[in-house]
Formats: structure tokens, C-alpha cells, sequence
């Protein structure tokens, strides 16, 4: 478990009060979360909620061809295993490490009995779940109605946010499966903020340059899910930007 005295870097933990985080300390784990690990496939058994204090977990949607699209990203605002927050131990998506951080797990009874003792931990957890629900829906909007490009600065802000630096390692056959687009799509989108000197891009390495212009160039989708974070959950555990 965490030490009494570490702060946490999770944003929902750190939305408890004070002495509700205390009570859960205990029966939090600190683990890993190596790139590219799938911490549970799709229709499998969700054992744990992780807490990502770092790094950025993809929830990868597959078809029946075998084709994959994300659907949802997480990162140290938010948690991995919403199913288990609702009494429900089976995931329709496959939650996969796209950036190596760390996390604090905490198991399925003892987040059922950590629930059912604590009004405040349900409250930012059913929060956190209209939250996430947000950011489904925007990224649903988004791919749907907005060009490549605006869909390609929106998910690259979401990445940055997550990064916690402004360079990250990052390659176009990443990103085009994360889009649901084909990789010539991608490299042409990216050259087109590249050229206007927002991001640079060398070897599968990412790099934000310009974030306001980064901005300014993505749709609104992007902003709406921040807005409800900080609505739902208070500034604090808004997505990192």
C-alpha cells in the first residue's frame, strides 16, 4: 500500500476526503503498468479497479473481423474496471497500457466493502462514471461528424494531457488504429499540424509544440469532455492539462 503520508496522484483518490482516503489507504496496492500490457480482454473478468497514477490505459473495442478502435482513454484522472463500480465483473472492451505509469489497485470485495461503508467514495465513483460517459460520447460525436485532422488534434491534446511531458513515444500505426482510420490518412492529418508547427514528429516519438495552437485546432469535443470532468468531479480531477 501506499505510505500514510504520500499524497496521491490519482484524482478521483484525491477527490475523497481526507479521512475517507485514509480508511482506503490499507487496501490499496501499488503496481506497474507496463506498455502494452492488456490488464483485462474484452468479454473478460475484471478482478481489480486500478487507479493510474501515471501513464494512459486505451479501451480498445473489437470487431468481429478482428479489428480493433479505442473507445475510451484513462489516465491518472480516472480509473480502469467502471464495470466493477456497478456490480458487474465482465468488460465488453479490452483495456491495454498504451503508456507505462503505475497505479493503485484495489480488489473487487474490497472495493464493494470500501463502497458500502463510504457515501463520499460512491459519490466520486458514480461521478466519475457520468464523467467517462462524456468522454464516450464526445469521441462517438467526433468520429462521426469532424475531419481528420480536428479528430487527430483532439486525441493528441488527450494524449499530452496524459503524458505528463510534452514529447511521448507515439507512431502513426498506433494512432490510426486508436482513430479507426488507415495509416496514410494519419501521416497526412499529422503532416498537416506539423506543418503548422503544432507537433513534431520523429522515429515514434511525439512531440506537442504549440498547445494553445494545438488547441485551437481541435473541435470542440475536446473541451466539452473537460468541461464535465471539472463539473461532475471539481478542477482537481479534471483530465491533466
Amino acid at each position: 500500500m501506499p505510505p500514510e503520508d504520500a499524497a496521491v496522484r490519482n484524482g478521483l483518490l484525491a477527490a475523497l476526503p481526507p479521512e475517507e482516503l485514509e480508511r482506503l489507504r490499507p487496501r490499496l496496492r501499488a503496481v506497474e503498468l507496463p506498455f502494452d500490457q492488456t490488464l483485462f480482454p474484452a468479454d473478460g473478468v475484471v478482478e481489480a479497479v486500478l487507479f493510474p497514477e501515471g501513464g494512459m490505459v486505451s479501451l480498445l473495442a473489437t470487431l468481429e473481423g478482428g479489428d480493433q478502435v479505442e473507445v475510451g482513454i484513462v489516465g491518472r484522472e480516472g480509473l480502469i474496471g467502471l464495470p466493477l463500480v456497478f456490480g458487474d465483473n465482465r468488460s465488453l472492451v479490452e483495456a491495454r497500457v498504451q503508456m507505462e505509469g503505475t497505479a493503485l489497485r484495489i480488489g473487487a470485495a474490497a472495493l464493494r466493502d470500501a463502497m458500502e461503508a463510504s457515501a463520499a467514495l460512491r459519490l466520486v465513483l458514480n461521478r466519475y462514471a457520468l464523467a467517462f460517459q462524456a468522454l464516450v460520447t464526445m469521441t462517438a460525436a467526433c468520429n462521426a461528424r469532424h475531419a481528420l485532422e480536428q479528430r487527430l488534434a483532439r486525441w493528441l491534446l488527450i494524449a499530452h494531457d496524459r503524458a505528463g511531458a510534452d514529447e511521448f513515444a507515439m507512431t502513426h500505426e498506433f494512432i490510426s488504429m486508436m482513430l479507426g482510420v488507415r495509416r496514410p490518412g494519419v501521416s497526412l492529418a499529422a503532416g498537416v499540424l506539423q506543418k503548422a508547427g503544432l507537433i513534431r514528429y520523429v522515429r515514434g516519438r511525439m512531440a506537442v509544440t504549440d498547445r494553445p495552437g494545438l488547441e485551437a485546432a481541435a473541435c470542440e469535443c475536446y473541451h466539452v469532455a473537460r468541461r464535465e470532468f471539472a463539473r461532475l468531479l471539481g478542477t482537481g480531477a479534471a483530465p491533466p492539462g
